[in-house]
């Protein structure tokens, strides 16, 4: 089985940007659709971004469209969330996530059954 360990969050500025990574470890990563989630204090986990298994196929939430781009590179076994223009409503723990396979790209939390540990994102106004 996949396991997955996200970096790459910290502190920043509204305006500023990041990029967090998640390797992955334990299987053949480029049979897996991935995606990006965040949960804010308070608040239910959220559909950030998805990515096919070649990444010819991407899929973000309105909120994040046109700031956030998901990535992968299958040789180092990674995903990436660049995130640009930063908000402090963007201000979450971000995870990782794998799709179960059989299934493409998805919104759904329920169709991912591998996660990540999250990495801590804040933004301040």
């Amino acid at each position: 089985q996949v396991q997955l360990v996200e970096s790459g969050g910290g502190l920043v500025q509204a305006g500023d940007s990041l990029r967090l990574s998640c390797a992955a470890s334990g299987h053949t990563f480029n049979i897996y659709n991935m995606g990006w989630f965040r949960q804010a204090p308070g608040k239910e986990r959220e559909f950030v971004a998805a990515i096919s298994q070649s990444g010819s196929r991407t899929s973000y939430a309105d909120s994040v469209k046109g700031r956030f781009t998901i990535s992968r590179d299958n040789a180092k076994n990674t995903v990436y969330l660049q995130m640009n223009s930063l908000k402090p409503e963007d201000t979450a723990v971000y995870y990782c996530a794998a799709v179960r396979l059989g299934f493409g790209i998805t919104t759904a939390a329920s169709l991912y059954n591998r996660w990540g540990q999250g990495t801590q994102v804040t933004v301040s106004s």
